[in-house]
């Protein structure tokens, strides 16, 4: 039987493209038999996932877990089908995922109110120019 005792990572590094979980010894355990391995970096030592599908980029990588000299190794992909490492995975990345999907919309209003801004400024110099304000149409074009 396998469950997962303590999933804390190491630290958390945000890339464009993924959240990272870095992990290392004693912050991660298995209750493996009713036995509990720690985790030691000896083949994988991260966790990636994608920030766009919120999918495990990594599901191939092997980790390994030691209690005294014996050695167990663990797919990331056994690994995912645990509900509860699931869980502890989903508390740990959710507000970076929730904080990405905030910077996203923010940049998108923040495209929309230039866009307005710059049509704004083109209506008023095509107006100054019907009226022939040419030192309103100078100052104009000083924000262009």
């Amino acid at each position: 039987m396998l469950s997962v005792k303590m999933l804390k990572p190491y630290y958390v590094k945000e890339d464009r493209d993924c959240v990272r979980l870095v992990l290392a010894y004693q912050y991660f355990s298995l209750l493996l038999d009713n036995k509990l391995y720690q985790f030691v970096p000896l083949e994988s030592r991260e966790i990636r996932i994608n920030r766009e599908t919120h999918k495990v980029e990594n599901e191939d990588d092997i980790f390994v877990f030691q209690k005294g000299k014996d050695y167990h190794r663990v797919s990331l992909s056994d690994l995912i089908k645990q509900t509860d490492f699931l869980t502890h995975l989903h508390s740990i990345v959710q507000p970076y995922l929730a904080k990405t999907n905030h910077l996203i919309e923010l940049e998108e209003s923040e495209k929309i109110v230039e866009e307005l801004e710059r049509s704004n400024l083109y209506r008023l110099i095509d107006k100054a120019l019907d009226e022939r304000d040419y030192d309103r149409l100078s100052t104009l074009y000083k924000y262009l």
